[in-house]
């Protein structure tokens, strides 16, 4: 596992598997989310596997397949919801974790200044750089 804290509470990981468990809960996790759709993944990494085995270690694990299409507001608000309704830090997981970082910073545009956004992605190894006019567009969006 590549497990990558954006903030205390929020990291993200490349593609998890049933067998990383007890690791991830051993590492403080409370909740896990699936970012991954899927179609994308083998049967041996579908969700409901994942889930199975998040869940006999005590873990919330909740499933928010995102793609470039599905990256809509609400999902990005009910992935919001679900890190601040989780009772401990939370670890969102896709194919390289990128599309889940991507998911945090499109959240906290207008929350924080895009440049602290685009640095605390890039401090966990993710160039979110072609983002930015997304991040300021929904910052404006946000103060109107």
């Amino acid at each position: 596992m590549d497990i990558r804290p954006i903030t205390e509470r929020y990291s993200v990981s490349p593609q998890i598997s049933a067998g990383d468990a007890a690791a991830i809960k051993s590492a403080g996790f409370t909740t896990v989310i699936c970012n991954r759709p899927d179609e994308e993944v083998p049967p041996s990494h579908h969700a409901e596997i994942i889930r199975t085995a998040m869940e006999a270690a005590g873990l919330r694990f909740e499933v928010l397949p995102i793609t470039h299409q599905t990256m809509t507001p609400d999902r990005i608000a009910r992935q919001s919801a679900i890190v601040e309704d989780s009772d401990g830090p939370v670890l969102a997981y896709c194919a390289s974790g990128t599309r889940s970082s991507v998911v945090w910073a499109l959240s906290e545009a207008g929350a924080m200044p895009t440049d602290a956004i685009l640095d605390t992605a890039r401090r966990a190894g993710y160039d979110l750089s072609g983002l930015r006019p997304a991040l300021e567009a929904t910052a404006a969006h946000a103060r109107s």
